[in-house]
């Protein structure tokens, strides 16, 4: 199975992951300071900034999509619930 590197710039830590994880499921598993309320994707209470490696995430869903604009995030933001790892590195930090 396809691995990826996420680094948590935040607390400066970087861990290998299977490919189709999702950022929080990450976060949670090594303490890394992105919050979270619905995990559903519509609180846009996780939003991350992607440092590097946007490349190597799935694209945005239409719920995801339409969240981060209802909610004027900033450019290279994502929702940590919503934003699947495909492969390569990802450097992230809690918006």
């Amino acid at each position: 199975m396809p691995k990826a590197k996420v680094t948590f710039q935040d607390i400066g830590v970087s861990v290998t992951v299977p490919a189709g994880t999702r950022l929080i499921e990450v976060s949670e598993k090594v303490g890394a300071g992105i919050t979270y309320g619905c995990r559903e994707g519509e609180c846009c209470t996780c939003l991350t900034r992607i440092v590097s490696g946007a490349e190597n995430l799935a694209a945005p869903s239409v719920l995801e999509d339409q969240v981060l604009k209802d909610n004027l995030a900033p450019r290279a933001h994502r929702l940590a619930c919503q934003a699947q790892i495909l492969g390569g590195d990802v450097v992230v930090r809690p918006a």
